[in-house]
């Protein structure tokens, strides 16, 4: 089978033939048809995120470890399946739940895998989707599709189910103002999402007219360029100037996490999603006195992912796909994205 690899960080990744796998007992071989290309496949590929005071934190520090073939959004069709799998046959469309654990810690007994203590997430800590084929280590990890739209429904398993469980968190009232930050394949994942779900006022602050007009498109109330105009001012002047209830941060960074704060209302929100990386220094006397909640949201429960996938069979709900690379084209694919050239979510095509 053909897969990219990264054999080295910061390095090409190389596309090599490696051994097409065969699945025993409970596992399944899954053809792939569509790869999602994520944010976090480059930190995968740069080595790791920017912490504070411009530390950088290694992804192999973390237990990753290379070479890897990245790529954790993957859709296909079931190829082979082991002796025990039940409900899975071959030509089946299947969605991939990545996110796999331990079994055995806390997080994986009280059902939040992803959040497993010694992950075994795909195409992070075991090889991925930039493959033809991929080896899921359990049908359970399995969800039905009905339709052949690979592409848009690869990047449910992440941006979608990360924005989908961000916006769950942030239980946003009807009239509540909900500030988006960053118009990516997150941001207009989570502007359709709050839009079927939430009865709340959208605001999606972002440094990219197209992203922002694309967002309007999906049905946010209003848009802000940050790099143009003052985001506190506005976001406040939208808000009635008390500030706004919720803030959903899918940059999060050492300048979105400060604007952000600054937007709150007292007993606001603050949901931190994106690792792009940096600081923030807290006002600590604010915390107490504004009364603010800061939380993090990272992925999400297989049952979310089976909640998102409904929204995605009854077409309340599309991921934004503008572009679409072939395997031998790993390399260009992640320099685009780097250099914001995707709107939405791109993908491979094996």
């Amino acid at each position: 089978m053909i897969s990219a690899r990264i054999v080295k960080t910061n390095s090409p990744l190389k596309v090599e033939n490696l051994e097409q796998p065969k699945p025993i007992h409970s596992q399944v071989l899954v053809r792939v048809k569509a790869a999602g290309i994520c944010h976090s496949d480059l930190h995968l590929w740069e080595g790791g995120y920017l912490g504070a005071g411009g530390k950088f934190m290694k992804v192999e520090d973390r237990g990753v470890r290379f070479p890897l073939t990245p790529g954790h959004e993957i859709a296909g069709t079931v190829e082979e399946t082991g002796e025990a799998v039940e409900y899975f046959q071959k030509g089946d469309k299947v969605l991939v739940y990545p996110w796999i654990g331990d079994q055995i810690c806390l997080s994986c007994k009280s059902g939040d895998e992803h959040l497993c203590d010694s992950p075994k997430t795909l195409g992070i800590y075991q090889d991925g989707g930039y493959s033809d084929f991929i080896l899921v280590p359990h049908y359970k990890y399995l969800l039905k599709l009905d339709q052949n739209d690979f592409d848009s429904a690869a990047s449910l398993a992440c941006s979608g189910l990360t924005s989908y469980t961000a916006i769950k968190k942030a239980s946003a009232s009807p009239g509540d103002n909900l500030v988006i930050i960053g118009a990516g394949g997150l941001g207009l994942m989570a502007v359709q999402v709050a839009k079927k779900i939430t009865n709340s006022n959208i605001i999606v602050v972002d440094v990219d007219n197209k992203k922002l007009d694309e967002a309007i498109k999906l049905g946010a109330d209003e848009v802000i360029n940050s790099k143009e105009v003052d985001p506190v001012k506005n976001i406040k002047d939208l808000s009635g100037g008390t500030g706004c209830e919720i803030v959903v941060d899918f940059v999060n960074n050492n300048i979105t996490s400060k604007f952000a704060i600054d937007s709150l209302r007292k007993r606001g929100k603050y949901i931190m999603v994106g690792l792009f990386g940096g600081s923030l220094e807290l006002n600590l006397p604010l915390v107490p006195l504004r009364a603010f909640n800061i939380t993090g949201a990272y992925t999400g429960r297989f049952t979310d992912l089976i909640e998102l996938v409904e929204l995605y069979k009854k077409g309340k709900i599309n991921s934004v796909v503008s572009k679409k690379y072939k395997i031998d084209d790993a390399n260009q694919a992640l320099e685009d994205l780097k250099n914001r050239k995707i709107i939405g979510r791109a993908v491979f095509n094996p």
